[in-house]
């Protein structure tokens, strides 16, 4: 993974692969999505409004969450790189990331939602609207309830070697990996970290909903 994301590139190469990354992690999550839906595949190949609001959908809120949560822990996994050769534990990054990544896709959703409610009328075009169904609606999201759910678990794929990584570098965290079987500590150890984010999420997100009310 190195040789994609490193400090040392051009800022456009990053850029491209960060976005290339992105869509490539979507993608299967998303037909995964669209193939359990009920009814929801029939209804995107009659096109007509539905696939238009789908495709809008994945354009101005899918893809961008998916990509800035993964510039995040690209950029963070490119730091650790640098950190490892002064001797600094990548296991501090992984830390962040968890942090950064939950904070990202909330605030990201409801700033999103409520652009959507100002350029296309969504929610009724109420930006109060917009803001009271994020809690809702991303507590909802780790069990693939509603395309949120696609959002998450593909910053999840992208997340993954990079966790598995950090971790096998980490000396830290090592004794822990020593807990696993053997070559599977550390691709263990980061399913563990991305579920951690993800109940994470859902436990602050049902938290901003009982709070609203």
């Amino acid at each position: 993974m190195e040789r994609y994301f490193s400090l040392k590139m051009p800022g456009a190469l990053f850029l491209q692969n960060v976005l290339l990354f992105s869509l490539a992690a979507l993608a299967p999550v998303l037909l995964l999505y669209v193939l359990l839906a009920p009814g929801f595949a029939p209804a995107l190949a009659a096109g007509g409004p539905t696939l238009g609001r789908f495709i809008r959908q994945v354009v101005t809120n899918g893809l961008p969450v998916v990509f800035a949560v993964n510039y995040v822990s690209f950029f963070l996994f490119a730091l650790a790189q640098r950190s490892i050769v002064s001797h600094r534990d990548p296991a501090v990054f992984l830390l962040l990331d968890l942090t950064v990544r939950v904070a990202l896709f909330l605030g990201l959703h409801a700033l999103i939602y409520v652009f959507s409610a100002d350029w296309f009328g969504s929610f009724s075009g109420s930006r109060a609207t917009a803001l009271r169904v994020v809690a809702p609606t991303l507590s909802r999201s780790a069990f693939f309830e509603n395309i949120s759910g696609v959002y998450l678990y593909a910053t999840m794929v992208g997340a993954l070697p990079l966790y598995v990584s950090a971790i096998n570098q980490s000396a830290s965290l090592r004794p822990l990996i020593g807990l696993f079987p053997q070559k599977t500590g550390a691709a263990a150890f980061a399913l563990l970290a991305l579920l951690l984010s993800v109940v994470s999420l859902t436990l602050v997100a049902e938290l901003i909903a009982h709070l609203q009310g």
